[in-house]
C-alpha cells in the first residue's frame, strides 16, 4: 500500500467515525475495505490520538488529537476541548456517564461522552441525533432559545421517540417555561426506554445557551433515591464552570 493510499484510507475512516462510534466490522463495511486493513489503520490512528476506543473497547470514536486540530481552525471555540476535563470530574463524582450536546435545527446532537467505570452503562451516543424535545439536553437548550425561535420549534412536528415523550405543544411550552426558571431538567425514559437523564445549559458570550451538559444512566439506579437534587446541582455547577471557561477564552480571542 502506497503512502498516499494509506492517507486516503485513514482519512476515509476518520470521516466514517465522524458520524458516530463504530466497530471494526462496521467501519470496514462502510468504507468498503478489508477488516484487516481497517484494523491496522485504526491501531495506527489510535497511537496518534486521532481515534480512541470507547469504554467497552468494542468501538472507536474520534480522539483528542482530531479535536485539537479542529480547535486550531476555530480558536477559542473548541467547546469539546474546554468541557472534557469538567465532564471527567462529573463522571468521577457521579459514577455515571456524562456528555456534551448542542442544538442543530430540530435535533440535539451529542458531541462528546465520558464513560463511567460500570459493568452496566449506557452506550456511547457521540454523533447521534435525537428530536430536541425528547432529551434532557435538548429540552434545556429549547428552554433558553429566544422566544420567537422557541415558538417556531413548537409549531413544527413534535415526534414521539417513545410513548413518554412530551408531544403536545401546550404542555411542552409550559414545561420549557419551568425549565428556563430552574435551569435544569430531568427526563425518565423519554428518548430511550430504561434511561434517565439530567441536563443543564452551557452559556457563551451574550448569555446564549450554546451547549448542554448531561449525565445519564440506567433508570433502575439513576438517580438513586433522594439524590435527584444533589445530582442536578452537580450537573448545573459543571455547566457553570464550562461556561466560565468558554466565555473567558472567547473574551481572550476578542481582545
Amino acid at each position: 500500500m502506497s503512502g498516499v493510499q494509506s492517507v486516503e484510507r485513514a482519512f476515509t475512516i476518520l470521516q466514517c467515525l465522524a458520524g458516530g462510534p463504530a466497530g471494526v466490522s462496521e467501519v470496514a463495511e462502510r468504507v468498503e475495505l478489508p477488516k484487516s486493513t481497517v484494523s491496522r489503520l485504526l491501531s495506527t490512528l489510535q497511537e496518534l490520538g486521532a481515534v480512541e476506543q470507547s469504554g467497552s473497547g468494542t468501538t472507536y470514536r474520534i480522539g483528542d488529537a482530531m479535536i485539537d486540530i479542529a480547535a486550531g481552525a476555530l480558536p477559542g471555540r473548541n467547546i469539546i476541548h474546554v468541557a472534557r476535563p469538567h465532564l471527567v470530574e462529573l463522571v468521577d463524582a457521579l459514577g455515571e456517564i456524562a456528555g456534551l450536546s448542542v442544538l442543530d435545527g430540530r435535533d440535539v446532537v451529542y458531541l462528546d461522552q465520558v464513560d463511567a467505570d460500570n459493568l452496566v452503562q449506557v452506550r456511547d451516543w457521540t454523533g447521534e441525533r435525537l428530536p430536541a424535545h425528547s432529551a434532557s439536553s435538548g429540552l434545556v437548550l429549547l428552554a433558553h432559545l429566544p422566544r420567537n425561535d422557541r415558538e417556531r420549534y413548537l409549531t413544527g412536528p413534535l415526534v414521539a421517540s417513545v410513548p413518554g415523550t412530551t408531544i403536545d405543544a401546550g404542555d411542552l411550552r409550559t414545561r420549557l417555561d419551568a425549565i428556563a426558571a430552574r435551569g435544569v431538567e430531568w427526563t425518565c425514559e423519554e428518548f430511550v426506554p430504561g434511561i434517565s437523564s439530567v441536563a443543564a445549559p452551557v452559556f457563551g458570550a451574550g448569555a446564549e445557551a450554546v451547549a448542554a451538559v448531561h449525565a445519564h444512566g440506567p433508570a433502575y439506579r439513576f438517580p438513586a433515591d433522594g439524590s435527584q437534587d444533589d445530582i442536578a446541582n452537580l450537573v448545573a455547577e459543571t455547566a457553570r464552570r464550562i461556561s466560565a471557561r468558554l466565555v473567558g477564552q472567547l473574551d481572550a480571542v476578542a481582545t
